[in-house]
């Protein structure tokens, strides 16, 4: 965990074989007026990597974040992510609402067995025989990921140092079990805290399932990000940050 600034805390998630490095652009904003909170999720880079894939589940990652923020001395945060990480900030604020101050969802994960979650049962497999090179040609960085070039040179870099035992785990116990929105929508027009629901103008899925999420989020703002794909806080990270600071200065944090 890495912790900077001070002030109202803001937790980000990494996406799928990132990082807390995957923030660092987002950081440099938020630690002049806020405590910033990023960190490795669970079988990812410098965090453990259980053998069991019971270690994997979703309420274990649901526990991690709200781990983090107990070590943070956070009673309440701002929390949210990228894809992956997207999703478990979600998961945590239907959880554990009282202790979510607004949500960050960028680029959030198409789920209901589309999107990558109908490919993570082969994905794993892959990794289990051949490794991270093979599977994260055929999945990740390849021509049929649907990945922009610049996407994938930055997933590429990450997902290469991670452990693969891990990422299959990851793959089958979380984001393969991922709910598309309209399963969650129920559940989400309960959800009181304001949410920033992001995504790139070139990642066609993320882009309609933000709107979808927008759509049954009660107090949500949907920004598009021009001439941005699936990894938009690092690609438009200007404009990413003008659209994170916007929302916690006018929306979450405005009679502070």
């Amino acid at each position: 965990m890495e912790v900077s600034g001070s002030g109202e805390s803001v937790v980000l998630a990494h996406g799928f074989g990132g990082s807390a490095r995957n923030f660092r652009p987002q950081v440099r904003a938020l630690r002049g007026r806020y405590q910033a909170i990023v960190y490795d999720a669970r079988g990812h880079a410098r965090s453990g990597a259980p053998e069991a894939a019971a270690s994997y589940t979703p309420d274990c990652f649901v526990s991690d974040l709200e781990r983090v923020l107990d070590d943070a001395g956070a009673a309440r945060a701002v929390v949210g992510g990228l894809s992956m990480g997207a999703g478990v900030a979600l998961r945590f604020a239907l959880a554990r609402p009282q202790r979510v101050q607004g949500l960050v969802l960028a680029s959030f994960p198409v789920g209901g067995g589309r999107g990558i979650a109908a490919q993570a049962l082969a994905f794993a497999q892959l990794l289990d025989a051949d490794g991270l090179v093979a599977a994260g040609e055929r999945f990740v960085w390849g021509k049929s990921s649907g990945l922009s070039e610049r996407d994938a040179a930055l997933v590429r870099q990450g997902f290469l140092e991670q452990r693969p035992h891990a990422l299959a785990h990851v793959l089958r116990e979380l984001v393969a079990a991922q709910p598309a929105v309209e399963e969650l929508a129920p559940a989400l027009r309960r959800l009181e805290a304001p949410a920033l629901v992001v995504a790139g103008e070139e990642d066609a899925p993320s882009v309609a399932t933000a709107h979808a999420l927008a759509a049954a989020l009660p107090r949500a703002r949907l920004v598009v990000v021009p001439g941005a794909g699936h990894v938009v806080n690092l690609e438009r990270p200007e404009a990413f940050n003008a659209a994170l600071l916007a929302f916690l200065g006018e929306q979450v944090f405005a009679a502070a």
